[in-house]
């Protein structure tokens, strides 16, 4: 477990400003009056905090498999409640980190929420790296009564609306959605799938397989791969004589990486789609020369210096962007603007509440309307704990080894 401390002086104390704007949607760069939503905290810290601390839990992959989602998110996180406390916390309460790693291991998850629900006593949580440790989380958090914001991308989190539940990132329907309405556009409509056997692969395959007949594509191959997989020849081999035009791989980790690599060596010679999964610099590392030209729909962080400068979005995603990369020397991913909104979503609905009481806190999150956050513009309702629409999205490609904006 880490408890993150009232206050790390020095570099954060620079950060307060910045990060007491968030709330609302924005760091320091966007201020308050760019956003009806916006919550204002105090301009300094107390000399002593009067009362309990509100208490914010999280479990995330911060090692495992999924690290690449955890790790960013769990430093966002530290990021946002350190400098918030710099100006003086939230309702004058300090905020009080208590966080676990589970690994990317689901029933590891489960324990740690138990236990930051019945012995830490949060006041609600923000966390869930994957699909898997969500769902096995969800079921605690609504027979217990706590506000849970995932920041996990399968639809099944949030449809149906479940009480308790809230997520953050886009969904895996959303994505195959954003790349067959790009197929389309480019004249293809047979499409083949390859996908993953983790949770979130099986439910983006799943949602494809459902919305492609709406969009007018075909499905004309449907290949899988295991979690060990190493060389996926054999299935894009099949892929390239099934007739198909273009090709998606519904999936995160390790596996598309492997994917765009064999794609290249087998010279299937077809578009190559990936999901909102593999949205990160890492994924163009791990795949070389072979991710040119790749697409994928994701959120317009990637892309912060290309957005036109009207876009609502720009100076959220620039300052969060900024923030991060100054504070950790690492480049910001998609991931931890999820963990960005997440808490952000969750800490106005405490403002709006005037309180942490738990009920109010989740008709606040639920009644979430026009804020801006790194993942687009957010209007939850009583039937939709998201609150995103496929314009949230962002169709990039890979070009001279970063990431491009498909006009």
């Amino acid at each position: 477990m880490s408890l993150l401390p009232v206050l790390r002086r020095g570099a954060h104390a620079a950060m307060g400003a910045a990060f007491g704007a968030a709330l609302g949607g924005t760091f320091g760069a966007l201020r308050t009056a760019a956003l009806g939503a916006a919550l204002m905290l105090p301009p300094a810290m107390p000399a002593a905090w009067a009362q309990e601390p509100i208490r914010i839990g999280t479990f995330l992959s911060v090692t495992g498999p999924a690290s690449f989602l955890g790790d960013p998110e769990l430093k966002t996180l530290e990021l946002q409640i350190e400098a918030l406390n710099a100006r003086g916390g939230v309702l004058g309460r300090k905020l009080q980190l208590v966080s676990y790693d589970d690994a990317g291991d689901a029933e590891k998850a489960r324990t740690f929420a138990k236990r930051l629900i019945e012995q830490d006593k949060v006041d609600l949580i923000v966390g869930g790296s994957t699909t898997g440790t969500t769902m096995a989380v969800v079921p605690l958090a609504e027979s217990s009564g706590v506000p849970f914001v995932s920041l996990a991308g399968a639809v099944v989190i949030v449809e149906p609306a479940k009480k308790w539940v809230f997520k953050t990132p886009h969904t895996d329907r959303m994505a195959c959605e954003k790349v067959f309405v790009d197929m389309k556009a480019r004249g293809f409509t047979k499409a083949a799938l390859i996908s993953g056997s983790g949770g979130f692969d099986k439910s983006m395959r799943a949602e494809c397989l459902k919305v492609a007949p709406a969009h007018g594509v075909q499905v004309v191959a449907d290949e899988t791969y295991g979690a060990a997989d190493t060389d996926m020849t054999a299935q894009l081999t099949k892929i390239k004589g099934s007739g198909a035009q273009a090709v998606l791989n519904a999936g995160f980790g390790q596996g598309p990486a492997i994917v765009t690599r064999n794609h290249r060596q087998v010279g299937v010679g077809l578009p190559l789609y990936q999901s909102h999964g593999v949205a990160s610099k890492e994924y163009i590392k791990l795949s070389g020369e072979a991710a040119e030209g790749v697409r994928l729909p994701a959120a317009a962080l990637l892309v912060a210096d290309l957005l036109a400068a009207g876009d609502p979005q720009k100076p959220v995603v620039t300052a969060y962007r900024n923030d991060f990369e100054s504070r950790y020397k690492s480049e910001v991913s998609t991931f931890g603007g999820h963990a960005y909104d997440g808490l952000t979503i969750a800490l106005n609905a405490v403002k709006a509440a005037g309180s942490t009481d738990k009920a109010k806190v989740r008709d606040a999150i639920e009644a979430t309307r026009g804020y801006v956050g790194t993942g687009g513009v957010v209007n939850m309702s009583a039937s939709d704990h998201m609150g995103l629409d496929l314009s949230a999205f962002r169709m990039l490609e890979v070009k001279g080894g970063t990431w491009s904006l498909v006009k």
